[in-house]
Parts: structure tokens; sequence; C-alpha cells
């Protein structure tokens, strides 16, 4: 049996149906939003807006950048390299695995005093603390000072995991490649007479891995006795439980470790190491003159071209040294003020080529 077609059925949204049978309309709603009936707001870009806008960017981001360039160029901020690559460095004996335990000293000089708090920082290069794997490699539940974690370790751990037959604790690679040099600093004095400048090594971890992320296994027994049945990870000295003499610094919430834990984005990174406090507001905490850097050289980096230094720095309200981000504001800020005159320009130009053949007509 045939059907008539009625065109006008699809213009109006209904399908043809069979007579007698009951027509489905498909035309949407009647409602503002399925009518795409809704108020809208739509900018209307025109000289007069625009061009302010330019200005008034230029004029704010400028200042901004300028502020913060100065802020941070008044930083105070040295950097030893220490690696040992030059022949005549102090430190190049060291690179030969014969020679353990090693030492060497560097002498520098501060040619400006160091005022208020100075940060003391390790930095390395061209080692790859975010690669995938090696990020992985830890258990946080062992960190946490869990029981049964502590003897039996993820298996994100591998080939850390396990030594000797025995759970290693800390397990994983981070852990296994922690940085192990000590750094000593020394003001040399009148007759090279040296004053041992105090390095505070509390207080330079985040409070959150301190009291939150890191913990030691539960227990009222003395430390070593809760770390029984597990074994040191390969590439250290001495086991979890020695790293500090004091208790509240030592195990898993020794401050060097929490600090190394915390993994870093880039090749070339820099952690901090210890903090050197001021003692009084009439005397600079660092003051201008020759300095010596003992060094026990145990870290090795040679095998992967990599590098270490130490870094000596003060702190502004906006961190450490960083001259990017007001380079930044400053070249954002030109930019946009250089724009908003070339527009002007364009705009006076047309406006008057305009104006000029209306009066023309």
């Amino acid at each position: 049996m045939a059907m008539n077609y009625n065109a006008k059925d699809e213009v109006d949204g209904g399908p043809p149906c069979a007579p007698g049978g009951t027509a489905k309309n498909r035309r949407p709603d009647n409602t503002a939003f399925k009518q795409q009936r809704l108020p809208a707001w739509q900018p209307i870009l025109t000289a007069g807006t625009v061009l302010p806008t330019f200005f008034i960017i230029g004029l704010i981001f400028i200042p901004i950048g300028i502020g913060i360039f100065v802020t941070s160029n008044n930083i105070r901020e040295i950097e030893i390299d220490y690696t040992g690559i030059d022949p005549s460095s102090p430190c190049n004996k060291c690179l030969s695995p014969d020679v353990t335990p090693c030492v060497c000293a560097i002498n520098f000089t501060l040619e400006q005093s160091f005022e208020g708090n100075v940060f003391m920082y390790y930095g390395l290069s061209n080692f790859y603390q975010n690669h995938r794997r090696y990020v992985k490699s830890r258990d946080d539940s062992q960190l946490n000072g869990d029981s049964s974690a502590l003897l039996n370790p993820s298996k994100e751990c591998e080939p850390y995991r396990r030594n000797e037959d025995k759970p290693v604790a800390p397990c994983g690679a981070i852990a296994n490649s922690m940085f192990n040099d000590t750094l000593q600093l020394f003001l040399v004095g009148n007759g090279s007479y040296l004053t041992s400048i105090p390095l505070k090594k509390k207080g330079i971890a985040w409070w959150t891995d301190k009291n939150v992320k890191f913990r030691n296994p539960p227990g009222e027994v003395p430390l070593d006795e809760r770390f029984k049945g597990t074994t040191k990870p390969v590439n250290w000295v001495k086991p979890v439980y020695m790293l500090d003499s004091d208790q509240d610094n030592n195990g898993f919430i020794n401050e060097d470790f929490i600090v190394w834990m915390r993994t870093a984005a880039l090749p070339t990174f820099r952690k901090l190491y210890r903090l050197i406090e001021r003692k009084s507001d009439l005397h600079p905490t660092l003051p201008a003159g020759q300095y010596y850097l003992n060094i026990t050289y145990n870290y090795p980096v040679h095998s992967f071209d990599g590098r270490k230094r130490m870094i000596l720095s003060t702190i502004s309200w906006m961190g450490g040294k960083n001259p990017f981000l007001g380079i930044a504001y400053i070249a954002i800020g030109s930019i946009s003020f250089l724009l908003g005159v070339v527009l002007l320009v364009i705009n006076h130009k047309y406006r008057n080529s305009s104006n000029t053949a209306d009066i023309t007509i």
C-alpha cells in the first residue's frame, strides 16, 4: 500500500507516517534554551575600548616587572662548582674511585656581605630525577611508618626492594641514590685563622613532609630495634637509623633524607642543604672576605657527566634569585604598550582617510 508524501511534514519537523497513525513531532521544545533565545552579551571591539586596554596593561606590567627585576638583583648569591673536572681543581683527585674517602677544600671570596638568613644549597646537573620509573621507585606506606610495608615493601621499589634476602628500608631508587657529600664552611680570618660557620640542619624540609608524610615505625623501643629485620640501601654506608645522633632528626624523619625524596622536575636542580641563621642585626650573617669550603667528596657524578656545586643565597619576599619573572613582566608590558601605539597610529590614519572621503562625497 503506497503512502502519500508531503514535504511540508519534513519542513515542520514531523516525519511521514501511515494514515491514521499518531504524528511524532521532532521540533525542539519552545523554550529559551532549546530555541536559542537566551540573553547573550558580545563585546563590540572599538578603538575606544581596545587602545586603553593595551596602554593600561603596559603601564601596570612594566613597573611591576622593574620592581621584581630589581628585587631579584638585590639578592646575594654565589655558586661554587666542586665537581673537579678541571685538572687544576682541588677536587680533581676525588674523581678516582680508588681515593675513598676523599676530602678536598676550595677557597673563595665574598665580594659583598650577605645580610639576613643565608641558605646553603647543593646543586646537581644532568641528573634526571623526573624519569618515570625513578619517580615511582618508592613506597610511601613504608616511609609513613607502616610496619607491614616496612617488612614487605612495594614492588615499585624493584630492583632496590630486597638485599641479602632482607627488605630494604628505605626501598627504591630515589632513596638508594641519596646525596651524601658533607659540606663545611669556614671564614678565613687574620693569619689564616679559620672560624667555623654554624650550619643548621633542622628546619630545611617542608612541615607537611616532616610531620605528615614521613614517620618512623611506631614503638617505644630504640629506633634500631624498630628497623630490625631490614637492611640498608645498597649504596648507603650506614643504615637509616644511624643518619643522625639527634633522634628527632633520625630515621625516616631525617630532614636531609626528606629533602632528597622530593624529586626535582628538571635535570639541573638545587636542594636545600643547610641554613645559616642571622645572629645579630648589627653584623652581617656572612661578612665579605675569604672563605674556605671543606668537602667530603662521596657522591659520584662523573660517570653520567654530571656536575656538583654549592650555592649560598639570601632570599626576598619573592623567594630566591630569579630574574625571569621580572623580565617576562617587562616584555609583556612593553609589547602591549607598543601594540597600543601602533594601533593608535593606524586608527588615526585610517579614521582621517575615512573622514576625508566622506567630505569629498
